[in-house]
């Protein structure tokens, strides 16, 4: 079944790593959003009835409760009754008991809570909106209000914080106990604050030695702690893995609306314009707001599922592949296959290609040989 991706381009401030598209959030730019985005909505294909919906950003939850309450009813009223998992990335900054509250009535059934990390002093070297306190009542909060499927993000790889400091936040996470932990290394994106100031010399990134030390501490903890790790930063609790993501990375169709936003639908890969006015222009004058589209031919389309699909730890299936794809990934990529195996890089067992330990930490260089 395929999903909805909702794109909410609104922070309250810019992360100094984060290279997502939003902007402040101005009453008269989230109306004309709001009305742009009940334009795109309606105007999705006849007949798409969404499994999944996840509402992203920006912050959805930096959203007046009017206006947060306004976007769920416009999503809630295109996605019909036929959504069996509703996600929602919530700031602990800016949730209150209000927002919550609506969000589960509205018919959110899972909150993704942007924590990053317990340390005050990695906070706010990320910039983030939060401290340590605010992120730890949130989460109670949302226990609170009925929120029986939450998550936390957290990172790790942040410049000057100890394996000590890690544990303490993964810690934190085992006592909260949220049924999925996505656990992301800190990527200094061109163009972003953070990316500056490491051109600048004024921070360096962590060493990879450290990097892959504080990658296997994650999986560690989180594992004894009763978390499955099923895809290369994403951690969930038995049958709580967030069926949207697998969309993704299962090579699933999708669309996506709002700024900045992107689909897979109909054979077709688009994306719409990183700028909310001119989203919103182009979807109230009654015109497309896309920046791009493509169509990759069968062959390039076969190998871009074998990477998704390499994503998740249980890897890919050779049969299902070709049953998938029309084409037998060894005939795609059998060489590269056979000198990352030689690496140690994969591993290939009942007729199933996974990373391995030293892949997963390093799955870009793997996926480059591939794709």
């Amino acid at each position: 079944m395929p999903g909805l991706y909702i794109h909410v381009p609104f922070c309250l401030r810019k992360c100094r790593y984060c290279d997502f598209y939003s902007v402040p959030a101005e009453a008269d730019l989230v109306n004309a959003f709001l009305d742009a985005l009940a334009a795109e909505l309606a105007g999705l294909p006849e007949g798409f009835a969404p499994d999944t919906v996840y509402v992203g950003g920006g912050t959805p939850t930096v959203l007046e409760p009017a206006a947060l309450a306004r976007l769920c009813g416009l999503v809630h009223g295109r996605a019909g009754t036929g959504v069996v998992e509703w996600s929602c990335e919530a700031n602990p900054g800016t949730l209150t008991e209000e927002k919550a509250r609506l969000l589960l009535d509205a018919g959110v059934n899972r909150v993704s809570l942007g924590v990053q990390s317990f340390d005050d002093g990695a906070l706010r070297f990320l910039g983030r909106a939060h401290t340590a306190e605010q992120a730890e009542r949130a989460f109670r909060l949302l226990r609170e209000c009925g929120v029986r499927n939450a998550g936390v993000d957290l990172m790790h790889g942040i410049p000057g914080t100890s394996r000590a400091a890690l544990g303490r936040d993964l810690d934190r996470v085992a006592a909260l106990a949220p049924e999925h932990v996505a656990c992301y290394a800190l990527i200094f994106e061109e163009g972003t604050p953070l990316a500056a100031q490491r051109d600048a010399g004024r921070v360096s990134e962590m060493p990879d030695r450290e990097q892959l030390a504080q990658y296997r501490q994650v999986r560690r903890r989180l594992g004894a702690a009763g978390y499955r790790h099923y895809e290369i930063s994403n951690f969930a609790k038995p049958g709580f893995e967030c069926r949207h993501n697998l969309l993704y990375w299962g090579a699933g169709e999708y669309i996506g609306v709002g700024p900045a936003a992107h689909s897979h639908w109909g054979g077709a890969r688009y994306g719409n314009v990183r700028d909310v006015g001119a989203y919103c222009d182009a979807m109230l004058s009654g015109r497309p707001a896309r920046a791009f589209e493509e169509r990759l031919d069968p062959e390039a389309k076969a190998r871009e599922t074998l990477v998704m699909s390499l994503r998740q730890l249980d890897g890919v299936s050779r049969e299902e592949f070709a049953k998938r794809t029309g084409f037998d990934y060894r005939a795609l990529r059998g060489r590269e296959i056979d000198l990352l195996r030689e690496t140690g890089m994969v591993e290939e067992a009942g007729g199933r290609l996974r990373l391995t330990e030293k892949g997963l930490f390093v799955s870009d260089s793997v996926f480059a040989e591939l794709v």
